[in-house]
């Protein structure tokens, strides 16, 4: 290999096992540790040893590292200007970048500033892309006394709420910055839209909004309700470039310097654009990470108001507080998700304002699709080991549509009539088929799944006006969509008109007892599925339906003779071309009403 002096820079593939521990072991000779990269590029001895590396993660520049004995060769430079070209390459011409305070000269020679400090690492950026946000947030800036609240609200609890509460007594006006950190469970948009559900909606729990609030709400009678904003959030707050370590739940002295960091830029510029005095943060009695961030606020920040975590009842939810003697539980975020990732929609529901649900009800939705997906041994459908009867779609095609048509799901709780479902379930999809390179994975579970997420709002979340809540939108979507056809209602339509009797009489009985591969059986011997039909004929989807029965039966309350019972019945049908996608549809709806009702 040539000479390192010649700036030989190389992309180093981290998917390869090789490679990354390569990085991690130059990096960790270095004092650094491997962070999530896009990209990794380095410069190479004759040896074909690492003596200068630099990563790009997004935006960032961050692993930046030169072994001791070439750190006299200037080798950073060409490094972060090979960065700085790849970044541009793919549109990002604003970067930031961490590295130590002695390496301050050397980026301000390549164009980047200062935008925070912490006694180990220093972040810059080389463009305009935080004095813009705080042109932005200037925009806003209000007399009197401000506070700022910085929240993830990964979803919107009545914890988030009731510390919006406690706040806005004791301001003029209250920001609120939403983390716009993407990667979690709900998308920054849903996250933003909940804060802002929550603050506008006058309702009696949350009175205190929008002019509506009790005089005692605040320091004085004659107080003007507090003005509260929701900003949009930024990559200057608890993001990945100022505190990674914060998605990672990393408790560490690189944790303690992203905080120090991310309190710097908060206090050097967010805080004056804003006319900010004071800073509120709710406690943290669960997680470590964040109640370190909290501690170490109050040290360096001049005004910190920490409000006590809401509690509730311990037969609702939540999570214990360490060292309580109370019989309560503390509102968490991460108690909401754990009872979505169970399907118990009703304990969800339960921590958080009625402005959350239809976001919930969204989670719950897209676990169905994916359960069903996820599911293995299913005659002639996709699952992760196989392809079934499809060579049009793959496991990664499906997961593809059903990314594309989450974004419509809370769209579609919250619908007002059944035109604007319709509406809906037309741009989903489109949205699907664009994202699927035109093939139909989900047309099905749109239009059973939109109708159910609608439903169940109108029916304000009782099991039994359900079926005909069902039934009476899916009237008005038949009305309007067969207006000048004059067809008489088939297949998912006609279930749909009937309020899906047979799901709620017979289907989800069975799933609550027998699982969802039988269930998939049980559907697939008494469904007349139109996906069959159409590909084989009538009368080989009924020999379909016998033969789901009889594995069923032959099976009996033995799960563990299913896989050899169903195995030959895989092949014959992916041989044959015949996949029950309508049961599999109706599968996923089931898993989802299961989730809401139990």
């Amino acid at each position: 290999m040539q000479s390192y002096r010649e700036h030989i820079i190389q992309e180093l593939p981290l998917i390869s096992s090789y490679f990354r521990q390569k990085v991690e072991r130059f990096l960790g000779e270095n004092g650094l540790r491997l962070e999530e990269l896009d990209v990794y590029c380095a410069i190479e001895n004759q040896a074909g040893e690492i003596i200068a590396g630099a990563g790009l993660s997004s935006d960032i520049i961050k692993c930046i590292a030169v072994a001791a004995e070439a750190r006299s060769e200037g080798l950073v430079v060409p490094l972060v200007s090979h960065l700085i070209s790849l970044a541009a390459s793919r549109g990002l011409h604003e970067l930031k970048l961490y590295t130590k305070p002695e390496n301050q000269a050397i980026f301000e020679s390549l164009g980047f500033h200062v935008l925070a400090t912490a006694p180990k690492a220093i972040l810059m950026e080389n463009g305009r892309g935080l004095e813009k946000y705080c042109e932005y947030l200037r925009t806003f800036r209000r007399e009197g006394r401000c506070g700022v609240v910085v929240m993830n609200a990964n979803p919107f609890t009545l914890g988030h709420l009731y510390l919006l509460q406690q706040a806005a007594t004791q301001v003029d006006a209250l920001y609120v910055i939403p983390v716009k950190e993407e990667g979690q469970r709900f998308p920054y948009a849903e996250r933003k839209a909940m804060i802002q559900a929550a603050v506008e909606r006058p309702t009696a729990e949350q009175n205190y909004f929008s002019g509506r609030c009790p005089k005692n709400q605040f320091s004085s009678a004659n107080a003007t309700p507090t003005r509260i904003v929701v900003l949009e959030g930024s990559a200057y707050q608890i993001s990945a470039a100022t505190f990674p370590t914060y998605f990672l739940k990393d408790l560490s002295d690189a944790a303690d310097t992203h905080i120090r960091l991310d309190l710097d830029l908060y206090t050097r510029h967010i805080a004056p654009a804003l006319n900010a005095s004071v800073r509120f943060v709710g406690s943290e009695p669960i997680d470590a990470l964040t109640n370190h961030y909290n501690t170490v606020m109050k040290e360096v920040l001049p005004a910190v108001v920490e409000v006590p975590r809401m509690e509730t009842p311990d037969q609702v939810g939540g999570d214990v507080m360490p060292g309580s003697d109370r019989a309560s539980k503390a509102i968490s975020a991460s108690a909401v998700r754990q009872a979505l990732d169970e399907g118990r929609f009703s304990e969800a529901a339960a921590l958080c304002p009625e402005t959350t649900h239809p976001y919930l009800l969204a989670v719950l939705a897209e676990r169905a699709l994916r359960r069903e997906l996820d599911l293995p041994g299913k005659p002639g459908l996709v699952c992760p080991e196989s392809n079934g009867a499809h060579a049009d779609m793959n496991y990664s095609t499906m997961l593809r549509g059903i990314a594309a048509i989450r974004p419509f799901f809370p769209k579609m709780a919250m619908a007002a009539s059944a035109d604007e479902l319709r509406q809906l379930g037309i741009e989903a999809e489109k949205a699907m088929m664009a994202a699927t390179g035109g093939v139909n994975t989900h047309r099905g579970a749109i239009f059973c799944l939109g109708l159910a997420l609608n439903a169940w709002t109108q029916c304000a979340y009782s099991e039994e006006l359900m079926p005909s809540a069902t039934g009476k939108i899916a009237e008005g979507i038949y009305a309007k969509s067969q207006s000048d056809k004059n067809l008489p209602p088939r297949g998912a339509m006609a279930m749909a008109l009937s309020g899906y009797k047979q799901l709620f009489e017979d289907w989800l009985p069975y799933y609550e007892k027998e699982g969802e591969l039988k269930t998939l059986l049980r559907i697939m011997s008494t469904l007349d599925d139109t996906c069959v039909v159409k590909r084989v004929g009538y009368d080989r989807a009924q020999q379909v339906k016998q033969e789901a029965k009889e594995i069923a039966g032959q099976a009996g309350n033995d799960v563990s003779v299913m896989p050899d019972l169903i195995g030959h019945l895989c092949e014959r049908y992916a041989a044959e071309g015949i996949s029950p996608g309508g049961a599999a549809d109706m599968l996923a709806l089931t898993i989802f009403i299961h989730s809401i009702i139990s």
